[in-house]
């Protein structure tokens, strides 16, 4: 997508598939895949720009953008960036020996330099609190400068590290989802997947991201369905309901004779009226429609609500809201457990 000049709003990448959105004051001529300077909070950064265009401007209308793009990069921005680089892996270096020394139970998952140096950001994951302070007065006697140590989730270490999922496509954290929506077991069971943690676990060892994607329509269709155990009176007389087809809005359901009979959604509200469906005995006797049936078998709802209760809460707290950050400039930290501290 082509860029002009006089776009207002544009979305901007930093590492860590990290992204802000920036205003456009000076009218650059910005396309997207475009390296910029712009200046946030924490001093002046380098981003390629991933997104402009009229939806961004109607975006700012709700949510104002303040930060601002400063110009395109120049060679010169260019060659220090690389520099940073560079220093961002002897810092990390350094780092992973000075949590040694201080035998620290964390784990380094990634360093950041601002482009202008005014500040040097460790992250990392740890199953405990951690007192960082003599970490950081370590850190800021080396680089002289100022130093923040962030606490993330697991689920912020996959962002930032990047990957592919079971599906073969690129974390959805890491392309286009921007905040970490709470994830329950409760999900899978309303869309009758299976519970085995192995397969409904993501790489970051938490509930896949997408097991929200599709629970709004399952909720939806559930409701005009028959619910599994339900008791619904067919043109052969009384039945069971066994299974449930979300996509194909579809029931399976079963006769005192463990005959098995297929009905679709339509054929439900018209029970009755109409053409006949074929039966599928399931074991012995007349004719057989041997369509497959899609998904799963429900469980019990009442079973699953119960476990639902259990389940709720251990998966369903969003990660980036737990950050604990501490900065350092003089020798002193501080543990506010804000993501943005500032001692100053």
């Amino acid at each position: 997508m082509e860029g002009k000049a006089g776009v207002n709003i544009i979305q901007v990448e930093f590492k860590g598939e990290h992204r802000e959105y920036f205003l456009n004051a000076r009218e650059l001529d910005l396309s997207e895949g475009d390296y910029v300077v712009v200046q946030v909070e924490r001093g002046r950064d380098i981003g390629k720009v991933v997104r402009l265009g009229e939806a961004l401007d109607r975006m700012a209308k709700a949510k104002p953008v303040t930060q601002e793009v400063l110009r395109k990069v120049t060679e010169e921005d260019l060659a220090k960036y690389r520099e940073m680089q560079r220093k961002e892996e002897d810092a990390w270096r350094v780092c992973e020996e000075k949590i040694r020394e201080r035998d620290l139970k964390m784990k380094l998952v990634d360093v950041e330099y601002q482009l202008d140096g005014s500040k040097i950001t460790f992250y990392f994951t740890a199953d405990e609190r951690v007192d960082f302070r003599d970490l950081v007065k370590d850190l800021a006697g080396i680089y002289k400068t100022r130093i923040e140590l962030r606490q993330i989730g697991v689920r912020d270490e996959a962002k930032r590290l990047g990957g592919y999922g079971s599906c073969g496509r690129k974390f959805c954290c890491t392309t286009f989802l921007q905040e970490f929506e709470p994830v329950t077991l409760k999900m899978a069971r309303d869309q009758s997947l299976s519970v085995s943690p192995t397969k409904i676990s993501g790489a970051c060892g938490r509930l896949m991201c997408c097991l929200a994607y599709e629970r709004d329509y399952y909720m939806e269709v559930a409701k005009q369905l028959p619910k599994i155990g339900a008791k619904v009176v067919t043109p052969y007389g009384e039945a069971v309901v066994t299974k449930i087809d979300i996509f194909a809005q579809a029931v399976t359901v079963e006769d005192e004779n463990k005959n098995e009979m297929r009905f679709t959604l339509d054929q439900i509200r018209k029970m009755g009226l109409g053409g006949r469906p074929s039966r599928s005995p399931r074991r012995g006797g007349g004719p057989c429609d041997a369509q497959p049936e899609a998904g799963a078998e429900a469980e019990g709802e009442a079973e699953a609500e119960a476990e639902a209760e259990e389940d709720a809460g251990a998966d369903a707290r969003p990660e980036s809201g737990g950050e604990r950050s501490g900065v350092e400039e003089t020798g002193e930290s501080r543990e506010d457990g804000t993501s943005e501290a500032d001692s100053r």
